[in-house]
């Protein structure tokens, strides 16, 4: 207040502040209602969500990060936890669903230790504190080793409960073969992997192709349609009569020169037709366009020729040929050429594509994935992405986890030990931690339609003989999860815990919110209100 009692604004007007514990209660309940959301899409049993954009267009998915991504999120907290999603997909593929709900149930957790007056940052310190025990913990239960077997086993365990679920083992020994084909050494780069889609057959047909699958089809029907022993070239330039760098007129004054203008065109054009042809190719993609002109000289020629060719496509057709993109015909040579077995166009489900197949040195492949719809071969490839980067993350760090719940209750279990070892008020965010970690196989128990107190009981009591006893969801029962071959990679769950437990201490640390006018200005703020707004 100023002298006279005349209050003074330091913020424009229309701006809207939350202070102290209404800032903290507001941040903490848009965790809390974002990991709601996706809390019954966890697991075998979980379910699925359908989600309407503005034009009308639906994604029916239970994957984690693609909900999240396709949800009109508001709130600034929950955006910070949609973060912490994109993070893990990114890192390791899959385990989205978990992170967020280990970070809203730490939210959660975090709401009564502070109505019990502990202040944000010694909450944030217990949590740190237990985060790190926790990832010593995961070093410790993890198995090392993996060979092929259990790189089946966790690419069928990352797709069980998706619409892959009738076809997980077949599938699931194709994405370890692609995996393993593109691995140079331990390191794994999924680029290499393409997928491509193609509704109108069961998921079974799909097969993994050891060269690359294009979309497109040859731009002229008198070209071959299938070429043995393919000498490949790939070009980034147009194969088409060259315009002038600078606007520029002509002024023809005889027919005779227009006819001449014509002339050195179809013979600029019949040129680089010419070279294509005298470096041994009998297959061209291009980047670019293909004059009409130029496709017939090629047909001619019995060269295949495809053309606007996807750049991310050029690059995995380079690595899986071996050969060189050319962006000047003039450099084109016999050195450049790449090899494959055959390259053929074929009509699946009405769409002409091209296969180039049988490439002897292929360090890029393609999953080549069938579906009977649209939506259907749409999840279908979410469910194998995800498979993908669980399996290459374990070739990557060669080692695993037990699923169905296991490594949380262990990690909770030792982690309450640990927190005796703790004086002071931070004892009690380590216990408030290890009981946030209890919610994953809680979650799996609810989803399951099981009773989730008697589960999480059975549980700890079965984790006194192993750290590998889990929730078999199927039956209800506590069981061996290493041998029910039920297992993920450590690096999901590092992630997964890294992850929400920076993102909960980073959302407690917050103690005034100030959102100004322009975007945030309807956004709730009065407690009373909930403090949470409209999320879809």
């Amino acid at each position: 207040m100023a002298q006279g009692g005349q209050p003074i604004f330091i913020l424009p007007e229309g701006t809207n502040r939350s202070i102290g514990r209404d800032a903290q209660r507001n941040n903490i309940l848009a965790g809390k209602v974002l990991a709601e959301t996706v809390r019954t899409t966890l697991g075998p049993k979980g379910m699925d969500k359908m989600l309407v954009d503005g034009l009308g267009d639906i994604v029916v998915t239970n994957d984690g990060v693609t909900i999240l991504k396709e949800m009109d999120i508001e709130h600034p907290a929950a955006k910070m936890l949609v973060e912490v999603a994109k993070t893990q997909e990114d890192e390791v593929g899959d385990g989205t669903t978990t992170a967020v709900i280990i970070a809203g149930e730490l939210l959660k957790k975090s709401e009564s230790l502070l109505d019990s007056d502990i202040h944000p940052t010694i909450i944030a310190m217990g949590y740190r504190k237990a985060a790190e025990k926790a990832q010593a913990i995961l070093d410790q239960i993890a198995i090392d080793k993996v060979d092929t077997e259990t790189l089946t086993k966790v690419a069928m365990t990352a797709m069980t409960g998706k619409g892959t679920e009738a076809a997980r083992e077949p599938l699931a020994k194709l994405i370890v073969e692609a995996v393993q084909k593109v691995a140079d050494g331990n390191v794994v780069d999924t680029d290499n992997i393409k997928i491509e889609k193609k509704d109108g057959a069961v998921v079974e047909e799909s097969n993994l192709v050891e060269g690359v699958i294009v979309d497109k089809e040859r731009v002229h029907p008198g070209m071959p349609s299938e070429i043995k022993d393919a000498k490949i070239a790939l070009i980034n330039s147009p194969i088409e009569a060259k315009e002038t760098e600078m606007d520029a007129e002509i002024r023809i004054t005889d027919p005779a020169q227009m006819q001449a203008f014509i002339e050195k065109e179809e013979s600029m054009i019949k040129e680089m037709v010419q070279k294509i042809a005298d470096s041994g190719a009998n297959v061209v993609f291009a980047q670019k366009g293909i004059d009409d002109l130029a496709q017939h000289y090629l047909a001619k020629s019995d060269i295949m020729a495809v053309r606007r060719v996807k750049k991310s496509d050029i690059e995995k057709l380079s690595r899986a040929t071996g050969a060189t993109v050319v962006t000047n015909l003039d450099d084109l040579t016999p050195e450049d050429l790449g090899q494959a077995g055959t390259v053929e166009e074929r009509k699946i489900s009405g769409d002409e594509m091209i296969f180039v197949e049988e490439c002897s040195a292929a360090k890029s492949v393609t999953l080549f994935v069938r579906g009977s719809t649209k939506h259907i071969v749409d999840e279908i490839v979410r469910a194998i992405e995800d498979a993908i980067g669980v399996v290459a993350a374990t070739v990557e760090d060669d080692q695993v986890v037990a699923g169905g719940g296991a490594p949380e209750i262990a990690m909770a279990k030792q982690l309450k030990d640990y927190a005796e070892s703790i004086s002071g008020r931070e004892q009690l965010a380590v216990n408030a931690f290890a009981e946030a970690l209890e919610i994953v196989p809680k979650t799996l128990a609810e989803n399951a339609g099981l009773d989730s107190i008697d589960s999480l009981v059975d549980l700890r009591a079965a984790q006194e003989d192993s750290p590998y006893m889990g929730l078999d969801v199927f039956t209800g029962e506590v069981a061996d999860m290493k041998d029910a071959g039920v297992i993920e990679p450590k690096r999901v769950k590092k992630q997964a815990i890294q992850s929400a437990s920076e993102a909960a201490e980073m959302i407690l640390r917050i103690d005034d919110v100030i959102a100004s006018s322009g975007g945030a200005e309807d956004m709730p703020m009065d407690p009373g209100m909930g403090g949470m707004p409209p999320m879809m």
